[in-house]
């Protein structure tokens, strides 16, 4: 099922066992192209690897994990020591906060240089984020289509397509009960800075 989200008369998206919530558009403070520009230039962005079934991979991506002092976040046999938040992602922080009205303590950021980058299927579950973790997502740059896929293969999956500027929350038992991903596509694209805003439980 492909949601068109152009639109979308009210933010919660129609999901079984899911607290999905949708925004179109956030007022960041700054053009989100320019936004863009600057974290793909001032961000320490690493490639970290990933261990799957015995072998190891680097992830097809780059990363960059900000936060409060304690805030560590393990995720994939990646253990992660947050970065001092900058002015700039503590004014993105704050638009975020006010849209989807939750506070955040650390956000995960990534860069999807072209096409060829992408996400596994995964749920956000770690036991610091707790038993049901609010998670806002900003989307910047290239529009990438990101799938949810029901754990019971009765429900059908579904895909968003997420342009610059949207803001996708998930809450409640969503992680519980759904994975999400971004695949790799054939059509060649720009870049794309997904930043995940989280509460760790310290």
């Amino acid at each position: 099922m492909t949601l068109n989200l152009f639109g979308h008369d009210s933010p919660r998206l129609d999901l079984p066992d899911a607290e999905v919530q949708y925004f179109e558009s956030v007022d960041l403070g700054i053009t989100h192209d320019d936004l863009l520009e600057q974290l793909i230039a001032e961000v320490p962005w690493e490639q970290r690897t990933i261990t799957v079934w015995g072998k190891t991979y680097p992830q097809p991506r780059l990363i960059a994990w900000y936060g409060d002092p304690g805030c560590g976040y393990t995720y994939s046999g990646i253990q992660l020591s947050p970065l001092p938040w900058t002015e700039l992602l503590t004014e993105v922080k704050l638009a975020v906060e006010k849209t989807v009205g939750s506070p955040f303590n650390s956000a995960l950021l990534n860069l999807y240089r072209n096409h060829r980058d992408s996400m596994g299927f995964h749920s956000d579950n770690e036991p610091e984020l707790g038993p049901n973790p609010i998670i806002a997502s900003l989307s910047l740059g290239a529009e990438r289509v990101f799938t949810l896929k029901h754990r019971s293969k009765t429900v059908p999956s579904t895909r968003l397509t997420l342009g610059s500027g949207t803001v996708l929350l998930m809450a409640g038992e969503t992680q519980r009960y759904w994975v999400h991903g971004i695949n790799k596509q054939t059509k060649p694209c720009g870049p794309r800075v997904n930043i995940t805003f989280r509460r760790i439980l310290t």
